[in-house]
């Protein structure tokens, strides 16, 4: 009822005056619009063929709209939310991706995401390092809907699926330098190299470096404040600015071709990155106020649950302010002498005094400052916080793909491929040189997966088929450091993970006549995954907060009767926080598509298809209270009607297609926050729906204009007790009704472009504007992250030289400065809520070269 309300008026809207759509082809000389090949199907297929919902760009398109990344194609791709980072990852290499409405903004080891990214066919089973650098990209297809019959799990909102360059038989060198905005400098090559009759190669290479737009400034008269290197962290490296750049990366391949029925292809790339963490700005301060407000109705005897609590339970910042704030007699009164007692630690950390009374005591010289309002931003530019401040991605990969031509109809296709990912990464929250909320990172994982498919036609190609099966290994450390309050809570989480995941697949297309088509295809997928969960307090929070802190002399830790008294479940590791099993979970999921197609003449496809996608469940690691097992979630699913049109009109001018869907969406695992600790829940189901429209149009040599629609209205219509209400007075809350995150309404997009021949070469400008309309940025709809409505607008000019063999591009990006959080977090009970803004305005300047 929701979409019939608006969908006539939408469509009205979007036909006269409609944004973005496939791919700015750029016109062939004859006025027509090219062609564009895609393997969404796993064989190659015009675009315009392919029976589902696909934006498609080129390489020239994506050079031309200075698209350097995944995430820079959001703007550009109607339904899709692309951001560089999720909460508190600190990297702009983290991918946080929603397609229609289904996504995931986290980057954890234990959480899979929602859209799958594919590298020359390799699944990523990260979302850490999936915001690739678009190095030497041939083209990208952006597949909308439930992937789980032909690309498997962990795919139920879309597919991006990356095709780099193959090497070309004869030698070929392009490249460009760029420079722009905050010293930004980059420069990409790529040599195409033939060896040997049938053996050719390519080396692709690229580095960039741009500083960082949000500065770090001395906060004057900071006090005496403890160091953030006191505390447990991933690394200690800090620097003036955040959210610069400073990559590199390379790619080889290595292909046999030599006409047979047998080729080869050998990859393999490896990237480098060692930059700022992302830009943070701090939104609000939530302590509450004075040093004996919020004292709990419900007090526990024995406790000092009564110094500072609120709606999201305890609020650690208030804590600290109480702390420093009052005088010995106010603290025994609210037992939380051993809370604001020593910070104790262990594994060989340094033991620190405590923050008893330092502020009221008779030694001015120790004073420290109260976490409080002077912490919110003034400017989003400009940050005092002082803490870790580094990020750090080293990602490889080896490919191996292999074509054997059984016949001149079938073909066997092997796709083997190892690739590794060593990341950390530290964030200072706070803006604050306070150590009052520092979070850093390592995560080591490694992947193996080998992919086999059978492919080919009969019937004299009125039928094709491809069958197959994949194999999946992933294993993997990861460590979570988070210090809050001047090591009040001193978070230690280190774990592993271990995924097997085996499946089998098949579809068949079969063109019965000329006007109709149908699709079959199916997905059987067994997964099973291990977790190895070792999150600590290293400062033993939950036994001060208890009285509980009988010490064992031989070794300085809780006593066993003291660990088991508060809850810990293994008395020999008193600070870990759940035991190791159940640490197994075992799924299988059977998905499958069934599509008809019509095609009334050559030009025009008319498709419907029901679709179903799965992804995996897994557990939540970061709570910070002892529980006897760890928390498990299980697997998501979603199931999709879809009809759509595909059309080319006026003599190859003109192209119009257009998508309408309904999504039921069951087991949403969403990201809460409970206290200090983000958790996973399977916390309801929704629903989606919506429409795409896109157009390309040539109605002039040398002119093109590209245009796009897209509205979703995805909403809940089923949430679980613990999420109904809303948690605080900050939040909108998650209830029946409320929507998705990561789901605007409406997104226009429009972008002409038109060349004009100058002497022996041409002129070619292009503009982009894109029009979103507002969204929840998290989970609970915190009212200060929410993302306005906001336009964006990039344009460039460039001039090509004759044969393009050089060219020289003058453009902006955000030329009109609009700024808006891309990702944040309400960490309430941490003591704020922090996010991170888009990029400003920036220029740039690049000088291209082919030969």
């Amino acid at each position: 009822m929701r979409l019939a309300s608006v969908s006539i008026a939408a469509l009205a809207t979007a036909i006269a005056m409609p944004a973005f759509a496939q791919d700015a082809a750029q016109a062939e000389s004859t006025g027509g619009i090219q062609q564009i090949i895609v393997t969404a199907q796993k064989r190659v297929e015009n675009v315009q063929d392919v029976p589902i919902a696909i934006t498609a760009f080129t390489s020239a398109a994506l050079q031309e709209r200075a698209v350097g990344d995944v995430s820079a194609l959001s703007g550009i791709t109607p339904n899709v939310t692309l951001d560089a980072s999720t909460p508190f990852s600190g990297s702009s290499a983290v991918l946080g991706a929603t397609i229609r409405g289904i996504g995931s903004s986290d980057f954890a080891f234990n959480i899979d995401p929602a859209v799958g990214v594919y590298l020359d066919g390799v699944y990523l089973g990260r979302s850490i390092g999936a915001n690739q650098d678009l190095l030497d990209v041939e083209r990208i297809e952006v597949l909308k809907g439930p992937q789980g019959t032909l690309f498997g799990r962990n795919t139920i909102g879309g597919a991006i699926s990356i095709v780099t360059h193959t090497p070309g038989d004869e030698f070929h060198v392009k490249g460009d330098i760029t420079v722009g905005r905050f010293n930004r400098v980059q420069a990409r090559g790529l040599v195409d190299i033939p060896l040997a009759d049938g053996l050719s190669s390519s080396v692709a290479f690229g580095l960039h470096k741009r500083d960082g737009f949000q500065k770090r400034e001395a906060y004057p008269n900071a006090g005496a404040n403890d160091s953030y290197t006191l505390f447990p962290a991933s690394g200690y490296e800090t620097r003036s600015r955040q959210g610069g750049d400073n990559s590199w990366n390379l790619r080889g391949k290595l292909r046999w071709d030599n006409g047979s029925n047998f080729r080869a292809t050998v990859s393999a790339d490896y990237t480098n990155i060692d930059q700022d963490s992302t830009a943070n700005t701090v939104l609000a301060v939530t302590p509450i106020p004075g040093p004996f407000a919020g004292v709990a109705a419900n007090n526990i005897p024995g406790t000092a649950l009564d110094v500072v609590t609120g709606s999201s339970g305890f609020l650690f910042a208030g804590l600290y302010n109480f702390c420093i704030g009052a005088t010995s007699s106010e603290i025994a009164a609210r037992n939380a002498t051993n809370l604001c007692g020593p910070r104790s630690s262990v594994n060989g950390y340094l033991t620190l005094p405590g923050l008893a009374s330092r502020n009221v005591d008779s030694d001015p010289f120790n004073n420290v400052l109260p976490y409080d309002s002077r912490w919110v931003n003034t400017d989003k530019d400009v940050s005092y916080a002082n803490g870790n401040n580094f990020s750090k991605l080293k990602q490889w990969g080896l490919g191996l793909n292999l074509e054997f031509d059984l016949s001149d109809s079938v073909t066997l296709k092997s796709i083997t491929s190892y690739r590794k990912v060593d990341f950390a990464a530290g964030v200072d929250l706070d803006n604050s040189p306070l150590p009052i909320l520092q979070t850093s990172f390592i995560v080591d994982q490694d992947q193996f997966s080998q992919e086999v498919q059978l492919q080919g036609s009969a019937m004299d190609g009125a039928l094709n088929f491809v069958l197959g099966g994949y194999g999946f290994k992933e294993k993997g450390d990861l460590r979570d450091f988070v210090t809050f309050s001047a090591g009040l809570l001193q978070v230690d989480g280190p774990g592993k993970v271990d995924t097997e995941a085996y499946a089998g697949f098949g579809q068949v297309d079969w063109r019965l006549n000329d006007l109709i088509g149908i699709s079959v295809g199916a997905r059987y997928t067994k997964e099973n995954k291990r977790y190895d969960g070792a999150q600590a307090d290293i400062n033993g929070f939950n036994y001060k907060l208890f009285n509980c802190m009988a010490l064992d002399p031989a070794t300085g830790n809780p006593s066993a009767a003291c660990a088991t008294a508060v809850g810990f479940p293994i008395p020999s590791q008193p600070f870990r926080y759940y035991p190791t099993s159940p640490n197994k979970q075992t799924f299988d999921d059977f998905s499958y598509k069934l599509g008809l197609q019509l095609h009334p003449t050559d030009d025009v496809m008319a498709y419907g298809s029901f679709s179903r996608g799965y992804k995996t469940g897994g557990w939540t690691t970061r709570l910070s209270n002892p529980l006897p097992v760890a928390p498990t979630f299980g697997e998501e699913v979603a199931e999709t009607f879809e009809v759509g049109v595909k059309s080319t009109l006026l003599d190859n001018h003109l192209q119009l297609n257009a998508a309408a869907f309904t999504t039921k969406y069951k087991g949403i695992q969403l990201n809460f926050q409970q206290g200090v600790s983000p958790t996973i829940q399977n916390a309801g189901d929704a629903r989606i729906k919506g429409f795409e429209l896109e157009m390309l149009a040539a109605p002039a040599d040398g002119f093109t204009i590209t245009a796009s629609a897209g509205y979703l209205d995805a909403y809940y219509t089923n949430v679980l007790a613990p999420a109904q209400v809303a948690a605080n007075p900050f939040q909108l809350g998650v209830q029946t009704g409320s929507d998705l995150p990561k789901a605007p309404n409406w997104k226009f997009n429009v972008s002409p472009r038109y060349e004009v021949a100058v002497g022996s070469g041409k002129i070619v400008m292009l503009a982009d504007w894109t029009h979103t309309t507002g969204m929840r940025n998290d989970t609970e709809g915190t009212i200060l992250l929410l993302r306005p409505t906001t336009d964006i607008v990039n344009a460039s000019v460039q001039y090509q030289a004759a044969d393009n063999q050089w060219n020289l591009t003058v453009g902006g990006t955000n030329i009109t400065n609009e700024r808006y959080l891309v990702t944040g977090q309400a960490q309430i009970a941490g003591g704020q809520i922090y996010g991170t803004y888009s990029r400003p305005a920036e220029w740039y300047v690049r000088l291209g070269f082919e030969f």
